[in-house]
């Protein structure tokens, strides 16, 4: 009686073996399989705002909690703040009308019969009401989860009243352009007249200057794009994205900050 009792332990705990060894197994192939499925994503968030805009402190104040969440993610965010509002009783110190052309450019490649404020638009391909929290979050998935089609590495050095940079784009298509940004970190405005008089506006990464080029035959290339008075390079930083010029898709991002020598870090 013994014996059987002995034998049915023995046979218990083979079969208990067996078990966590296949169970072990299962997690490791199911964690191989999650590592080869990560993707070299990013989201590119281009918000049109402007201090005159009542509605656009709210896609501000989004955006910001955004960049805090996703510091540590290729999650790009430039605010372009647009001109056409500075009629209406307030002057955006930060608007250009550069940045109203490029809205009106999304307007073409998106089939949008009119522009407004507040918007974004995520990797040039969607578009919605800037201040929708639901919908950012959701492109901003999509977007990290997707494979880039190509790749671009930025170094920048700041010289006396320029800044140089060099670009390295890989695998983008030929009818491609390279846009790059020198973005302000953050600023406040206190708001005089207009839809915001009275306010202090917070704002983040502003875009201070952009300009677009094309990109050399072997993908590498320099570019210089002029510093704004007060520029400090511990408040900047140079973001840079490939886009499709025909239908305004964006195929690669990167950015490059500044150390206190004014190299890329």
């Amino acid at each position: 009686m013994r014996s059987i009792k002995i034998f049915a332990l023995t046979a218990s705990l083979a079969i208990a073996v067996l078990v966590s060894s296949a169970f072990i197994n299962h997690k490791s192939l199911n964690k191989n399989s999650e590592v080869k499925t990560v993707s070299n994503g990013f989201a590119v968030i281009e918000l049109f705002t402007s201090e005159g805009c009542s509605s656009c402190p709210a896609a501000d104040e989004l955006v910001a909690r955004i960049q805090k969440e996703d510091s540590d993610k290729p999650v790009y965010i430039l605010a372009y703040h647009v001109d056409y509002w500075n009629r209406l009783g307030w002057k955006d110190v930060f608007s250009n009308a550069d940045y109203s052309k490029r809205q009106n450019k999304y307007a073409s490649w998106l089939h949008l019969q009119s522009v407004y404020t507040p918007q974004i638009v995520v990797n040039g391909k969607k578009e919605f009401v800037g201040s929708e929290e639901g919908n950012l979050r959701n492109a901003i998935t999509v977007g990290l989860r997707t494979n880039a089609a190509g790749k671009l590495t930025l170094n920048a050095q700041r010289d006396k009243d320029h800044v140089t940079v060099q670009y390295h784009s890989e695998g983008t298509e030929k009818n491609a352009t390279l846009l790059l940004a020198l973005v302000q970190k953050a600023a406040q405005t206190k708001v005089q007249r207009g839809e915001n008089g009275g306010k202090t506006l917070s704002h983040v990464q502003i875009v201070r200057n952009i300009q677009s080029q094309p990109i050399n035959a072997d993908g590498k290339g320099n570019a210089i794009i002029a510093l704004p008075q007060g520029f400090s390079t511990q408040g900047y930083e140079v973001i840079g994205f490939v886009q499709n010029a025909d239908n305004g898709t964006i195929l690669a991002a990167a950015k490059t900050a500044f150390d206190s020598n004014g190299t890329s870090k």
